[in-house]
């Protein structure tokens, strides 16, 4: 079977993204191509709000995929800069990606899921920043940033898997829930992003990344005043984005 990325609608205003390459949804280069590509396409709907990443074959994913990668040659330096990128784009979304983290995250896999802006995990999540153990580096930006270099040493220098207690502990994710709930879960973390108001919510990822964001322009927004309007109406807000 090839690697795949499944697409699809939960609801108007959230997309749900499965990655699907057995056994663990490893990212070869064809599921790479297919995420920027879905990505791009993401950032130009604007009737996108909210993200849920999340893996088949019961994990989320373990990294590179090793096999291809021991047949790339020179090409490597290539493949993993160009992984890198990817991470890039996956911080960069315009609108938040939740991981809804279940089985594997290994390697790679964890980078994924920081690169993501919320983490969930499920009770059976197994963690590893395991770039040591393929003799190479892995997360070693985006995890002390999240969790303190401290913390995140113990992770980076040895490799070891973590469990979901630890990973919640240690602030990796923000919640774990049952393997038969996460997805519902994490969809309605989605569901809850995607009311608000969306110029807010993007500004505000924008602003936590330590990008430059128009404040006049929320204040002057149509989104801003239907989001006062529908407060003292006790409603829900209907956004339209401007």
């Amino acid at each position: 079977m090839n690697p795949t990325l499944h697409v699809s609608r939960p609801t108007a205003a959230t997309v749900l993204l499965e990655l699907d390459g057995p056994p663990a949804n490893g990212l070869g280069m064809a599921l790479r191509g297919q995420l920027a590509e879905v990505l791009a396409t993401i950032d130009a709907d604007l009737t996108v709000r909210a993200v849920v990443l999340t893996g088949r074959n019961g994990a989320f994913c373990a990294g590179d995929d090793l096999r291809e990668a021991a047949g790339r040659g020179d090409g490597q330096l290539d493949a993993v800069l160009g992984f890198n990128v990817l991470m890039d784009q996956v911080a960069a979304c315009r609108v938040p990606i939740i991981a809804a983290i279940d089985g594997w995250c290994l390697g790679g896999g964890l980078e994924l899921a920081l690169s993501c802006d919320i983490r969930l995990a499920s009770a059976r999540a197994s963690f590893a920043a395991s770039g040591v153990n393929i003799g190479l580096m892995a997360s070693v930006d985006r995890l002390p940033r999240l969790i303190g270099e401290a913390r995140a040493k113990a992770h980076l220098l040895t490799g070891a898997t973590f469990d979901p207690v630890r990973a919640l502990a240690d602030g990796v994710v923000t919640a774990v829930h049952p393997s038969d709930a996460l997805l519902a879960e994490a969809l309605k973390v989605a569901e809850r992003i995607a009311s608000r108001a969306p110029l807010s919510v993007e500004a505000t990822k924008r602003a936590v990344a330590g990008l430059p964001v128009d404040v006049a322009s929320l204040v002057a927004s149509a989104d801003h005043a239907e989001a006062v309007a529908a407060f003292r109406a006790k409603r829900a807000g209907v956004f339209v984005r401007g």
